[in-house]
């Protein structure tokens, strides 16, 4: 049997959990029972969640050499700018990333551009 839980969060979304994953939103929760129901009828493959692409790498100062001749990198200026996907699964052997989306932040709208532009992917927005 499926347990549901809710709680109010920011953007006025209910963190809700089902099974013991807790998911940002009920409309995310919601989403996630519909992709098991199609992926037990075969017609999605592979689905995963929270599934991290780096965007931007992160970024170091210049390297340097120890005076005992050990090569030491440099210091971390920037860290890497990282989109993490709601759910990636397969159709018909095709990666879908798919994100469920209530509010599009400004920082969402530079991630989801960057996903395209990096990675040649476009996120599907539910």
């Amino acid at each position: 049997m499926t347990a549901w839980r809710s709680y109010p969060t920011k953007y006025h979304a209910k963190k809700t959990v089902i099974d013991g994953i807790t998911f940002d939103s009920k409309k995310e929760a919601d989403r996630y029972v519909q992709l098991k129901v199609l992926e037990k009828a075969g017609e999605i493959e592979g689905l995963q969640m929270q599934v991290e692409y780096e965007l931007i790498p992160a970024q170091y100062g210049p390297d340097r050499i120890t005076p005992t001749g050990k090569h030491k990198r440099g210091s971390l200026l920037e860290r890497a700018v990282k989109y993490k996907a709601d759910f990636v699964y397969k159709v018909d052997g095709l990666t879908v990333v798919e994100d469920v989306k209530g509010f599009k932040t400004k920082d969402y709208i530079i991630k989801r551009k960057l996903m395209l532009w990096v990675h040649g992917i476009q996120i599907k927005e539910v």
